[in-house]
């Protein structure tokens, strides 16, 4: 049976094959860490902009198919917005007859820059799809999902989008000797559905999360020191802005899951993410984001701590 075929049948996904991203090996970044082997899955490059992009669209094409829903909201300034946002316009383009509707809800503090890429994504559309500013962006999204107007796509309630990231889980298993994975976290969605998969499918691979010092319950929990935030992180949080979930509703499931790979939680200052994305670059000529800087600034504490891996280790690029 092809590998792919048995992923989709194992986890209960519906004919749903996300596009690979690269995982390149990175020998200086290692050589630089200090640790045998280093590799960085890209998913900046995936075509839904980020990690996002396995998870948003399977959700949407899972709840139109199986449940024949045609209204999607999310409350969204970033990379699930985005992934969100293409979904919905391929989908329309290839269903002319099925369109889709989706309701983007941001807040009145959005950065601009921000706001006009998500505008731009949607220039040449018509009105099916629609950003609008608002005071409280995750209570509008809630309301019209408990009157039924729309169906909210929220991943840190909604078990479809573990289902989403099984498959990232499984790319990852293709690097060889693959002894831990670093993956940046704020619900902790993408870190619970990879450890999910390996701790039952290859448990001698760790799954690690990094968080913020502004926001780290998922990281402290799994005991994780916090550390006091200096006066620039006291006035505007971190710069790895997308790390921002301090209810942690999967806190439980996700410690559990990275306790069964035998993975850590780590917890990384502004100092720590502007290091990481500077030996990145200079020993790769990758340039990377805040946020996905937190998964080689958590490896580089890891190792600068004492903890050693023999063999390779991934860190998760995922996105602006």
């Amino acid at each position: 049976m092809n590998d792919r075929i048995a992923d989709v049948q194992r986890f209960g996904n519906i004919a749903y094959f996300p596009m690979k991203t690269p995982q390149q090996s990175n020998p200086n970044l290692a050589k630089a860490l200090g640790t045998p082997s280093v590799f960085l899955k890209r998913e900046d490059e995936h075509p839904y902009g980020s990690h996002k992009g396995r998870s948003i669209p399977h959700m949407m094409k899972t709840y139109v198919k199986r449940d024949g829903i045609r209204d999607f909201v999310i409350s969204s300034s970033g990379n699930a917005a985005l992934a969100a946002i293409r979904m919905a316009v391929k989908h329309n383009q290839n269903n002319p007859e099925k369109q889709i509707t989706l309701r983007v809800f941001v807040g009145n503090n959005i950065d601009e820059k921000k706001l006009q890429k998500l505008h731009f994504e949607i220039s040449t559309q018509t009105s099916d799809i629609s950003i609008e500013q608002v005071e409280r962006p995750k209570q509008e999204a809630f309301k019209l999902d408990k009157e039924g107007t729309a169906k909210s796509l929220r991943q840190s309630t909604d078990d479809l989008a573990l289902e989403g990231y099984h498959e990232l889980a499984y790319e990852l298993m293709k690097i060889p000797d693959l002894k831990a994975v670093f993956i940046p976290t704020s619900s902790g969605t993408t870190a619970q559905a990879l450890a999910e998969v390996f701790a039952k499918e290859q448990p001698f691979t760790q799954v690690h999360i990094v968080q913020t010092t502004a926001c780290h319950p998922l990281a402290e929990a799994l005991g994780a020191t916090s550390l006091p935030l200096t006066k620039g992180e006291n006035k505007r949080g971190s710069i790895a802005g997308a790390i921002v979930d301090n209810v942690a509703l999967r806190k439980s499931a996700v410690v559990e899951s990275i306790t069964k790979t035998h993975g850590n939680g780590w917890i990384v200052t502004d100092e720590d993410i502007t290091s990481a994305q500077q030996i990145t670059q200079q020993t790769t000529g990758i340039s990377i984001s805040p946020n996905s800087a937190l998964a080689v600034a958590g490896l580089k504490k890891a190792i600068d701590t004492g903890t050693t891996f023999e063999g390779a280790v991934a860190c998760v690029i995922t996105g602006a």
